[in-house]
This record gives structure tokens, C-alpha cells and sequence, in this order.
């Protein structure tokens, strides 16, 4: 058999914003059939399982990044000095790779409990894949591994997100007169200066060192306002991001913000709403914990959850690679769970 057949042609899909989101989920299905796995749902999301009374979850998201001119041929996967290359080698079709090439050889008539396979879209943008589960009051197994690229670590825990995205409505005037407008720009400003300091003051001093940063951190991804420099702006637009370690933090940055909205002009909307999560594994004795968010973040907080997945972690970079070793350490590990789990 070809080596690497599985995730060389999953790199082969153009999954960029989901648009081979059916050929690549067409595929999956069919390679999981010749296994013995039933369909249980497909759309733009597929759920397959065998055995009866699941325990055991995979999830993995089928989209991936863009990519810049420097990717070399992103769709064709290539090794070299013992590295795999590809757009989504990483993030996360390797992980996906990884469960298929896993399963082919694990014997479920020899296990007590059954398994059940997700398979989702628009991880990369808007989470509306897992999101759609979630709505549809899916019944995840108790436990749950998810392939997110981790350098072969378990991570059993995971920072929540807090997004808003913030319109400050000013009034247009000749910059020679502003004073007959409101500058939305100079608002927007006052509004990002207060709130870092409540940030830096309130927010920031707040630790917790079961993460690797163990503050929330809080980011200003995008501002943009106004149309030439001789009027005054009317309005100003801001991307914030907030990456919590607490979940008691939300309400209080949420009240913050509708404060300053209402002191600076301002229209405001949650864009994101993730509670954190950690984790109690008996078999699992190093807490090691994500500070980015996974789909893991959006399910259940009772669900035993698992983040695994390959390395080195080069997701969303040109020329995204991840080692040979890794790759088949990481069909060990799942392999290992598996029966752990199941058995």
C-alpha cells in the first residue's frame, strides 16, 4: 500500500472555507463503510460509528486556512528529510489521517463498548460545524479526543474566548471645524484606552497556572474607520478578543463593555461566547492545557475531553509540515486509548 495514501488524498481536497467540503466528506464515508462503520448523520458534518453504546469519540475538522504564493503546490503532499508538507497537514486533515490509518486495524468485536467518528466543517472561521452538533442535541460518547495539532502532548484543558466587534458612530465634518462632528476615530480611541486599563489593572492580575499563559489575554485584532483625513470620522469599527482563564471574568468584561459603549457612542455585539474547561482524567496525571480554542471548548463541560494531535505545530504557516515520527507516534497513542477506553 502507498505510504501515506489517507492523508495524501485528503491533502489533495481544496477544503479552504468547506469548498470540497462534500468530496472529502463522500470519501471519508466510503473508506469508513469498507470498515464496518455505519453513517449516522452527513450533511456538511458526518457522525459514523460502530459497535453499541459508544464511549469513545474522534472529532476532526475537515476545512483548512488559505495559504500565501509561498506554498509551493499546497494540495500535493510531499516529504522531505523526514517531513510531510501540505495545506492542512497540520491543522488538521493529519489528524484526521492519523484516526483513519488508526482504526483499520483495531478488532471492535473484541471491545465492550462502541466508537463514534465526527467529522466537521468552518472550524477555521465560525464553528458553525460543531455548532450545528451541538443545536442538534447531539450525545457525545464520555470521552472525547480531538486532533488538534498538540507536538503529541494531551492537553485536557482549554482557555474559553470572549470576541465582540464594536461600531462607533461619530458624525461627518470638515476637519477644519470638527467641533460640528463626532469623531468616531477619537471615540473609538478613548474606548480601547479605558478598556486596556481596566484590562491591564483588573482583568490581567487574575492567574491561573494550570495554563501555560495563565492570564486571560485580551487583543485588538482590527480597528478601521473613517474615509480621508480632512473630515472626521463617522464611524469606527473594532475587532476585540479576550482568551479566558475564568469563567467568571465574561460577565464582568461583557458589563465593561456595555459601559463603555454607552459612554463613547458605541454599538456592540458578541461575536464568540466560550467558557473555559479543565479536565479530570484518572489515567491522565500531567495537566497540560491549550491556550487556544478547539472545538472541544464547545461541547458538553461533562464530556471527558482530549486534545491530540501531531507536531511540530506549524498550523497556518507557508509551508505547513509536521515529522514523519510524529505521525506514527500519534497512530500509537489513539491506538492505545482506544483500547484503554473501550476495552
Amino acid at each position: 500500500m502507498e505510504e501515506f495514501k489517507i492523508l495524501k488524498d485528503l491533502i489533495n481536497f481544496n477544503t479552504i472555507k468547506d469548498k470540497e467540503n462534500k468530496k472529502i466528506i463522500d470519501y471519508i464515508e466510503k473508506y469508513l463503510k469498507s470498515l464496518g462503520f455505519k453513517t449516522n448523520y452527513k450533511n456538511k458534518n458526518l457522525i459514523m460509528s460502530i459497535g453499541e453504546n459508544p464511549k469513545l469519540g474522534f472529532l476532526g475538522h475537515t476545512d483548512t486556512v488559505g495559504y500565501l504564493e509561498e506554498f509551493n503546490n499546497p494540495f500535493e503532499l510531499k516529504i522531505k528529510d523526514n517531513k510531510i508538507y501540505g495545506l492542512g497537514v497540520c491543522d488538521m486533515k493529519g489528524g484526521i489521517a492519523a484516526m483513519l490509518d488508526t482504526i483499520k486495524n483495531i478488532n471492535f468485536n473484541k471491545l465492550k463498548y462502541g466508537m463514534k467518528l465526527y467529522f466537521t466543517y468552518d472550524e477555521e472561521i465560525g464553528f458553525s460545524g460543531i455548532y450545528d452538533l451541538v443545536n442538534n442535541n447531539e450525545r457525545f460518547p464520555e470521552y472525547m479526543i480531538f486532533g488538534e495539532p498538540t507536538n503529541n502532548e494531551m492537553l485536557i484543558g482549554g482557555k474559553g474566548l470572549l470576541e465582540f466587534k464594536i461600531d462607533c458612530i461619530g458624525k461627518k465634518a470638515h476637519s477644519s471645524n470638527p467641533s460640528k462632528g463626532i469623531n468616531a476615530n477619537m471615540n473609538a480611541v478613548k474606548f480601547i484606552n479605558e478598556l486596556n486599563d481596566f484590562y491591564e489593572n483588573k482583568i490581567k492580575e487574575e492567574e491561573d497556572k494550570r495554563f501555560n499563559i495563565p492570564y486571560t489575554t485580551m487583543n485588538l485584532g482590527l480597528i478601521n474607520g473613517g474615509t480621508e483625513i480632512n473630515s472626521t470620522a463617522e464611524k469606527c469599527e473594532m475587532l476585540i478578543d479576550f482568551r479566558i482563564v475564568d469563567k467568571n471574568q465574561i460577565n464582568i468584561i461583557e458589563n465593561k463593555i456595555e459601559e463603555l459603549s454607552k459612554n463613547y457612542l458605541a454599538n456592540y455585539k458578541i461575536l464568540n461566547e466560550v467558557n473555559p474547561f479543565l479536565n479530570e482524567i484518572d489515567f491522565i496525571n500531567e495537566l497540560k492545557t491549550a491556550d487556544f480554542i478547539t472545538e472541544a471548548s464547545m461541547i458538553n463541560e461533562n464530556i471527558k475531553k482530549i486534545i491530540l494531535g501531531l507536531g511540530p505545530v506549524t498550523a497556518h504557516e507557508v509551508n505547513e509540515n509536521i515529522t514523519i515520527e510524529s505521525y506514527n507516534k500519534l497512530i500509537e497513542q489513539y491506538k492505545e486509548l482506544i483500547y484503554k477506553i473501550l476495552s
